[in-house]
């Protein structure tokens, strides 16, 4: 199955202030993460932006809201976003989640197995995911994988959003975002 931008939506799980320090690659994570929102808020692809316990963890980095302005942000203490029944009703309504964020293994990991019990066609974005340990990161991929994620790349994600070379957004998103030097 492909990536269809009339029926999907991108998720962003919990890339806040007090936790990305703890991540085995915290600059390329929020590098790849903000190269995702921006590419997807120029497609106009409804985002939303998760944080677990924002009171302690702090908020959302603020590039990253930066990067895609029209993002719902939406708060949670459960580890799931569905658990913690804080998504909102325009991503609940499409049929397919994009997802990155962090922790891979366990927020990324809960609200991804949530989704797909939901019976939600969901995508992970290997390359904008992160954990404490590259094994941890890897353990999460392969279950999420195993119980029917997609596992995908960002690039992936915008060339099947934009579908075709005559998309009339490709020509400025592929010099934006393709050429020369990604994070």
């Amino acid at each position: 199955m492909l990536i269809d931008p009339r029926k999907a939506t991108l998720l962003v799980v919990d890339i806040q202030e007090k936790l990305i320090g703890a991540m085995s690659d915290p600059e390329g994570t929020v590098a790849r993460a903000r190269w995702l929102l921006a590419a997807t808020a120029e497609l106009e692809l409804p985002t939303v932006i998760s944080e677990q316990y924002p009171k302690g963890l702090g908020h959302t980095l603020a590039g990253l809201k930066a990067a895609a302005p029209a993002a719902e942000i939406v708060e949670k203490m459960h580890f799931s976003c569905v658990a913690a029944e804080c998504l909102p009703p325009s991503l609940m309504a499409r049929e397919q989640v994009i997802v990155c964020g962090m922790e891979t293994h366990v927020c990324v990991l809960q609200t991804v197995l949530g989704l797909l019990a939901l019976g939600k066609q969901v995508f992970v974005v290997e390359d904008a995911c992160d954990s404490r340990t590259p094994a941890s990161k890897a353990a999460g991929l392969a279950r999420m994988r195993d119980a029917g994620a997609q596992v995908v790349t960002r690039e992936m994600v915008l060339f099947e959003l934009l579908g075709s070379s005559s998309h009339p957004l490709f020509r400025q998103i592929s010099k934006t975002y393709l050429v020369g030097e990604q994070p």
